[in-house]
């Protein structure tokens, strides 16, 4: 008897997961630069570039699970921003040999210094803001409203 209950609570406990990571938020990270620039110019919004150790960055791995992983911002980025993450892993096979090269020029013509590090650009690619470091979720959000205010 306990081996059954033992494997209903596991079966119960699997679904329960799946069922939640089917419905869990997302944000849509656009997967080139160049496709981050049609977006916002077709869209005409301002694009967040993100730079991340996505990998080895405690402070980026955090932040990415309090900002990029909520409701809230899945919306305000939908609605009002294009993102892009200029991610630099360890793990060399997280990402494109392509993508490291654009990733690695976005940093030096952006000037970032820093992990994580955001930059809104606009579709020109002029900064409209920069913010370095890791802050609380919420003291992100009036960064993006006030540039994206000034943007629109």
């Amino acid at each position: 008897m306990n081996r059954i209950g033992l494997f209903v609570i596991v079966i119960v406990a699997f679904i329960s997961n799946s069922f939640a990571q089917e419905t869990a938020n997302h944000v849509i990270w656009e997967p080139t630069f160049k496709e981050a620039l049609e977006k916002a110019k077709s869209e005409q919004k301002p694009i967040l570039i993100y730079f991340t150790g996505s990998d080895w960055c405690g402070p980026c791995i955090q932040l990415d699970k309090e900002l990029f992983h909520t409701e809230k911002f899945e919306t305000f980025a939908k609605e009002k921003m294009v993102v892009y993450m200029a991610d630099f892993p360890r793990n060399r096979d997280l990402i494109t040999s392509d993508a490291r090269k654009i990733n690695k020029e976005l940093s030096k013509k952006y000037k970032q210094t820093s992990f994580p590090t955001m930059v809104i650009i606009d579709a020109k690619g002029n900064v409209l803001g920069q913010k370095n470091g890791k802050y609380m979720a919420e003291y992100y959000y009036p960064f993006f409203e006030e540039v994206v205010r000034a943007f629109e």
